[in-house]
Protein backbone atom coordinates (compact mmCIF):
# COMPACT_ATOMS: atom_id res chain seq x y z
CA UNK A 1 0.00 0.00 0.00
CA UNK A 2 2.87 2.56 0.98
CA UNK A 3 4.58 1.43 -2.70
CA UNK A 4 1.13 2.48 -4.18
CA UNK A 5 0.85 5.73 -2.31
CA UNK A 6 3.84 7.07 -3.54
CA UNK A 7 3.56 6.41 -7.40
CA UNK A 8 0.06 8.08 -6.60
CA UNK A 9 1.50 10.71 -5.29
CA UNK A 10 4.36 11.21 -8.22
CA UNK A 11 1.89 10.58 -10.63
CA UNK A 12 -0.45 13.47 -9.80
CA UNK A 13 2.10 15.98 -8.49
CA UNK A 14 4.57 15.00 -11.77
CA UNK A 15 2.53 13.15 -14.60
CA UNK A 16 -0.78 14.68 -14.60
CA UNK A 17 0.87 18.50 -13.98
CA UNK A 18 2.99 17.51 -17.33
CA UNK A 19 0.20 16.39 -19.35
CA UNK A 20 -1.69 19.48 -18.38
CA UNK A 21 0.79 21.51 -19.45
CA UNK A 22 1.29 20.07 -22.43
CA UNK A 23 -2.46 20.46 -23.17
CA UNK A 24 -3.65 16.87 -22.64
CA UNK A 25 -6.64 17.64 -20.13
CA UNK A 26 -8.12 14.29 -20.73
CA UNK A 27 -5.19 12.10 -19.81
CA UNK A 28 -4.16 14.39 -17.37
CA UNK A 29 -8.10 14.20 -15.67
CA UNK A 30 -7.42 10.06 -15.70
CA UNK A 31 -4.07 9.98 -14.19
CA UNK A 32 -5.77 12.35 -11.29
CA UNK A 33 -8.81 10.33 -11.08
CA UNK A 34 -7.10 6.62 -10.99
CA UNK A 35 -4.43 8.17 -8.84
CA UNK A 36 -6.83 9.71 -5.88
CA UNK A 37 -8.20 6.49 -3.93
CA UNK A 38 -4.40 4.92 -3.71
CA UNK A 39 -3.00 8.84 -2.61
CA UNK A 40 -5.63 10.15 -0.48
CA UNK A 41 -8.45 6.88 0.64
CA UNK A 42 -10.23 8.62 3.24
CA UNK A 43 -10.61 12.08 0.66
CA UNK A 44 -11.63 10.01 -2.37
CA UNK A 45 -14.49 7.97 -0.46
CA UNK A 46 -16.16 11.28 0.79
CA UNK A 47 -15.67 13.32 -2.56
CA UNK A 48 -17.28 10.37 -3.96
CA UNK A 49 -19.95 10.54 -1.77
CA UNK A 50 -20.20 14.21 -2.32
CA UNK A 51 -20.51 13.62 -6.10
CA UNK A 52 -22.93 10.71 -5.95
CA UNK A 53 -25.66 13.30 -4.33
CA UNK A 54 -25.57 15.34 -7.72
CA UNK A 55 -25.34 13.17 -10.13
CA UNK A 56 -29.22 11.94 -10.76
CA UNK A 57 -30.69 14.89 -10.01
CA UNK A 58 -27.93 16.85 -11.98
CA UNK A 59 -28.08 15.34 -14.33
CA UNK A 60 -32.03 15.23 -15.14
CA UNK A 61 -31.70 18.93 -14.47
CA UNK A 62 -28.92 19.67 -16.99
CA UNK A 63 -30.71 17.88 -19.68
CA UNK A 64 -33.74 19.83 -19.73
CA UNK A 65 -31.78 22.97 -19.19
CA UNK A 66 -29.83 21.96 -22.38
CA UNK A 67 -32.59 21.59 -24.43
CA UNK A 68 -33.83 24.96 -23.14
CA UNK A 69 -30.84 26.61 -24.64
CA UNK A 70 -30.46 24.67 -27.25
CA UNK A 71 -34.42 25.70 -28.55
CA UNK A 72 -33.60 29.54 -27.50
CA UNK A 73 -30.02 29.59 -29.24
CA UNK A 74 -31.96 28.53 -32.41
CA UNK A 75 -34.60 30.40 -32.29
CA UNK A 76 -32.14 33.27 -31.49
CA UNK A 77 -30.03 32.19 -34.66
CA UNK A 78 -27.32 31.81 -33.18
CA UNK A 79 -24.36 28.91 -34.67
CA UNK A 80 -24.34 26.20 -32.79
CA UNK A 81 -21.87 23.03 -33.68
CA UNK A 82 -23.04 20.95 -30.66
CA UNK A 83 -24.42 21.57 -27.25
CA UNK A 84 -23.82 18.92 -24.14
CA UNK A 85 -22.55 18.44 -20.38
CA UNK A 86 -19.72 17.37 -18.38
CA UNK A 87 -19.35 16.36 -14.92
CA UNK A 88 -16.91 17.71 -13.00
CA UNK A 89 -14.32 14.48 -12.16
CA UNK A 90 -13.48 13.56 -8.52
CA UNK A 91 -10.12 14.45 -8.11
CA UNK A 92 -10.74 18.60 -9.29
CA UNK A 93 -14.14 17.97 -7.29
CA UNK A 94 -11.85 17.46 -3.85
CA UNK A 95 -9.10 20.02 -4.78
CA UNK A 96 -12.55 22.61 -5.05
CA UNK A 97 -14.22 21.29 -2.51
CA UNK A 98 -10.85 21.91 0.04
CA UNK A 99 -10.97 25.53 -0.95
CA UNK A 100 -14.47 26.10 0.14
CA UNK A 101 -14.02 23.70 3.32
CA UNK A 102 -16.39 21.11 1.99
CA UNK A 103 -19.40 23.61 1.40
CA UNK A 104 -20.63 21.45 -1.72
CA UNK A 105 -23.55 24.74 -2.27
CA UNK A 106 -20.12 27.23 -3.23
CA UNK A 107 -19.35 25.06 -5.86
CA UNK A 108 -21.04 25.91 -9.34
CA UNK A 109 -19.18 23.68 -12.18
CA UNK A 110 -20.19 20.22 -10.91
CA UNK A 111 -22.12 20.41 -13.81
CA UNK A 112 -21.37 22.30 -16.82
CA UNK A 113 -23.12 23.23 -20.23
CA UNK A 114 -20.99 23.49 -23.19
CA UNK A 115 -21.75 25.19 -26.32
CA UNK A 116 -19.42 24.57 -28.21
CA UNK A 117 -19.73 27.13 -32.24
CA UNK A 118 -17.94 28.26 -35.39
CA UNK A 119 -16.31 30.45 -34.69
CA UNK A 120 -15.04 33.09 -32.21
CA UNK A 121 -17.33 35.69 -32.40
CA UNK A 122 -20.26 33.22 -32.17
CA UNK A 123 -18.79 32.32 -28.96
CA UNK A 124 -19.38 36.19 -27.53
CA UNK A 125 -22.89 36.22 -29.51
CA UNK A 126 -24.22 33.05 -27.71
CA UNK A 127 -22.66 34.40 -23.84
CA UNK A 128 -25.00 37.71 -25.05
CA UNK A 129 -27.91 35.35 -25.81
CA UNK A 130 -27.51 33.40 -22.33
CA UNK A 131 -27.00 36.33 -20.34
CA UNK A 132 -29.92 37.17 -21.86
CA UNK A 133 -31.74 34.53 -21.00
CA UNK A 134 -30.63 33.51 -17.41
CA UNK A 135 -29.06 36.26 -15.17
CA UNK A 136 -25.39 35.93 -14.75
CA UNK A 137 -23.55 35.34 -10.95
CA UNK A 138 -21.91 38.38 -10.22
CA UNK A 139 -18.39 37.55 -10.35
CA UNK A 140 -18.80 34.17 -12.04
CA UNK A 141 -17.40 35.06 -15.41
CA UNK A 142 -14.21 34.44 -16.86
CA UNK A 143 -12.71 35.04 -20.32
CA UNK A 144 -9.89 32.53 -21.20
CA UNK A 145 -10.06 33.23 -24.58
CA UNK A 146 -9.05 36.90 -24.08
CA UNK A 147 -6.35 35.73 -21.57
CA UNK A 148 -6.25 31.86 -21.98
CA UNK A 149 -4.83 29.62 -19.17
CA UNK A 150 -1.12 29.04 -18.85
CA UNK A 151 -1.22 25.33 -20.93
CA UNK A 152 -3.27 27.12 -23.47
CA UNK A 153 -7.11 26.43 -22.40
CA UNK A 154 -9.21 28.62 -24.44
CA UNK A 155 -13.25 29.06 -23.48
CA UNK A 156 -15.79 31.54 -22.20
CA UNK A 157 -16.81 30.58 -18.57
CA UNK A 158 -20.06 32.22 -16.51
CA UNK A 159 -22.20 31.15 -14.49
CA UNK A 160 -25.84 32.08 -14.58
CA UNK A 161 -28.90 31.92 -11.92
CA UNK A 162 -31.19 28.89 -14.00
CA UNK A 163 -34.57 30.34 -13.03
CA UNK A 164 -35.36 27.43 -10.36
CA UNK A 165 -33.43 28.23 -7.85
CA UNK A 166 -29.89 26.45 -8.36
CA UNK A 167 -26.79 28.01 -10.26
CA UNK A 168 -24.80 26.43 -13.55
CA UNK A 169 -22.04 26.96 -15.19
CA UNK A 170 -22.28 27.30 -18.86
CA UNK A 171 -18.88 27.01 -20.88
CA UNK A 172 -18.39 28.73 -24.85
CA UNK A 173 -15.76 27.85 -27.22
CA UNK A 174 -15.02 26.79 -30.50
CA UNK A 175 -14.46 23.51 -31.79
CA UNK A 176 -10.44 24.44 -32.05
CA UNK A 177 -10.82 25.40 -28.46
CA UNK A 178 -12.57 22.20 -27.33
Amino acid sequence: PEKQRRIALETLEIYARLADRLGMGKIKTQLEDYAFPFAYPEDHTKTKHILESFTTEGEQHLTKVAETLREELRILDANITSLNYRMKHLYSLWQKLKVFNYDKTKIFDIYALRVIVPTLADCYQALGIIHGLYKPVPGKFKDYIAVPKPNGYQSLHTAVFDGQGSVMEIQIRTEDMH
